[in-house]
This record gives structure tokens, sequence and C-alpha cells, in this order.
């Protein structure tokens, strides 16, 4: 059976390590011989992995300078080279760069998988001294695939597996689940919540953007909930700035994801990249009525009115015009919108997507 490392950089949690999580489980459970390389102070992806037939390797000793400590290449060099890895995965670009670099300095080499996780541009030493040295770019949405495609980045190189969800997590829960939910947070059952899950990152995911959508909205009912690292300290910021107060609320990381969704009415999503936005699929799939810009991939699924809400990236006026058309909806268009994102979220199992890494194994190995 195939033998091959994912390398991990950093810790946190966001898209790209949920996808890595989910992926390197899935190759676990249908008898892929995985190993993953992350940092020494990644205790949140060692917890998760519990159970599951995965073997751990610890390279990077992790802090802002990283990338500078020899050691932490030498490490991933060596676990490289005493495995003798059939593939490398590399999931982000900094662990790119310590794969390609610990790489070069090994004898017999394992086939290298990279990343384009978003329609966010290389510049030209990133595309000659990085990705020039992968066998396969694994490209997450299909505009940013033919994009790169027509832009001529490795296009002998390119290969399109969009991300996948965990839907035995993601399901609508019912009401008895989400008014506990609410009560568990103090959240009135009358209030009509709109939730956002991301990680503060205000040039990427466009918090503030989204922020004064729904400060326009203007509807004291109305709740924005936050979730994703840092926006429990960012949140409250925003609320007195711009006269929110208790309407705009925070919750930091959380791992109740799943939940949270189910106890929402609405959810928002402001991105001006993305690569699929797993984020809202997994809102989709909970039944959720979504809003959101059509940052990168997620104009291949979203479509304005029929399975959701989409406007350009960055139309405030367009975006404050969807979350009044989503409070004014029916039930019976709640519950049209509700069936078809479900649906569309159906089509991205984490099981359909990891089909398509074993197509991608079998062509880079030459195995029929």
């Amino acid at each position: 059976m195939v033998k091959l490392l994912q390398v991990v950089d950093g810790v946190g949690w966001g898209g790209t390590k949920e996808q890595t999580y989910l992926i390197t489980r899935e190759l676990s459970k249908r008898g892929f011989r995985v190993h993953m390389a992350l940092s020494f102070q990644y205790d949140l992806m060692v917890s998760k992995l519990k159970g599951y037939d995965v073997k751990l390797h610890f390279f990077e000793n992790h802090n802002k300078l990283s990338r500078f400590h020899p050691f932490n290449y030498y490490r991933l060099w060596k676990i490289m080279r005493e495995e003798n890895f059939d593939i490398v995965i590399a999931n982000s670009p900094h662990a790119l760069d310590f794969v390609r670099t610990a790489m070069s300095f090994l004898k017999t080499k394992p086939k290298l998988v990279a990343y384009k996780r978003t329609g966010r541009g290389s510049n030209f030493f990133s595309k000659l001294f990085k990705y020039s040295f992968a066998d396969r770019i694994v490209v997450v949405d299909r505009a940013t695939f033919e994009r790169l495609k027509e832009d001529g980045f490795f296009p002998e190189k390119l290969v399109y597996i969009p991300s996948g969800l965990d839907l035995s997590r993601f399901k609508p829960m019912g009401k008895e689940m989400a008014l506990a939910k609410r009560r568990e947070l103090g959240i009135d059952p009358n209030k009509k919540v709109f939730i956002n899950v991301a990680n503060w990152n205000p040039q990427h995911k466009g918090q503030p953007f989204l922020i004064e959508a729904f400060r326009r909205l203007n509807c004291p009912q109305c709740l924005l909930l936050l979730v994703g690292i840092n926006t429990d300290k960012e949140a409250p910021k925003y609320a007195q700035r711009y006269g929110l107060g208790e309407r705009l609320i925070g919750l930091g990381f959380r791992e109740d994801v799943p939940e949270l969704l189910n106890m929402a009415d609405y959810f928002v999503f402001s991105s001006y990249f993305e690569g699929i936005a797993g984020a809202l699929l997994q809102a989709m799939a909970c039944g959720k009525v979504v809003i959101s810009t059509l940052a990168g991939g997620i104009r291949d699924y979203l479509k304005d009115g029929e399975n959701g809400f989409a406007v350009d990236v960055g139309d405030l006026e367009g975006f404050v015009d969807r979350l009044k058309r989503a409070l004014d909806l029916s039930e019976e268009e709640r519950e049209r919108l509700s069936k078809r994102a479900i649906e569309t979220a159906q089509q991205y199992s984490i099981e359909r997507t990891v089909d398509k890494y074993e197509e991608l194994f079998k062509d880079l190995l030459g195995i029929s």
C-alpha cells in the first residue's frame, strides 16, 4: 500500500488544517500507510487523530521565525530519509518551503504534491523556487484551476480536487438542539441570528465589511455571531466603534461549530479570497440560508436565489440587500433554499474527495 507523508506547519485551526485532518483520517480508514509531520506544539491535531492509524513525527519548533531555524529543516529531512515515503504532501505554502528544502538533500526523492488553495497569485520567485519542485499541484476550486491554466502556471501539473466535508457532523440537528444551544449561550430564542465562521483575518475574510453590512441592516432583533480564532478579542472593539453593543458577539475558536450553525438562522460570509470555502459548504450542509460574496471557488456552487444568496466581492449595497431579502423570506421560500443548500453540500463529501486523491496517487506512481 502507498506510504505517504502529510506535512503541516504551525498550529491553530482553519480550512487548510480541517482538510488535512479529514483527508488524513479518510486515507487511514482506507488502509493507506499515512504519516504526518507537524509542529511540537500542535496538540489539537494530535488529539483529533487519536484512534486513527496515523504515525506522527514532530519536526517544527513553531514560532514566528520557524522558517529560519535550520533544525526544523534537518528534522524533516531526517524523517523523510528514514521513512522513504512514496508521496509527500505539502499542505500550505510554508509547509512547501520546509519540504522542498529538505527534499533537495535526499538521494531518493518521493513524489511531491503541493496546493494552490486560493485565487491569490504567486510571484515569479515563488513559482520558480517553490512550485516548480512539485510533481502535482492540487487546486480546490474550478475558477482558480482554469485561471492558472490560462496563466501558464505549470498546467501539466495542475489537478482539480475540490475540498470535502464531513457530512456525518454537518447536518440538520433539529429545533430542540438549536434551542438548547441558545440557552447555553444566553441568546433569546426570538432573536434572528446571523453567524460567520472564519478566523479573524480582515484582509482575507473581510469581517469589517460584514460588520458594516450588519450595521446598515439596522435590525434591533438581529445578532451577528463571529466564530473563529481571535474573533472574541476583535468583536468587542467593533461593537463599541459601530455602536452595536450586544448585537455583535465574538466567540473565538470553538469545537461545537455544527451545533452553532444549527442554532443560527442565517450564515454570512464576506471573504475577498477563498478556495472552495469549506465553512460555507458546512453551513449549507446544515440547511442554513446563506449569504456570501462570490470569492474564489464559491461561484462554482452558490447560485443567487437558488440555493442561497450571493453578491460580487466587495458589493456592500448588494450584501445589505441580500440580508434584508433573507429576513423577508416566507417559510416556504426558506425551506426551498434550505433543501437546495443541503443537496449542493452533499456533492462535496470527504469520501468523494478522497476518491480523487486515490486516482491522483495511482497516476503519480504509475499504478493501474
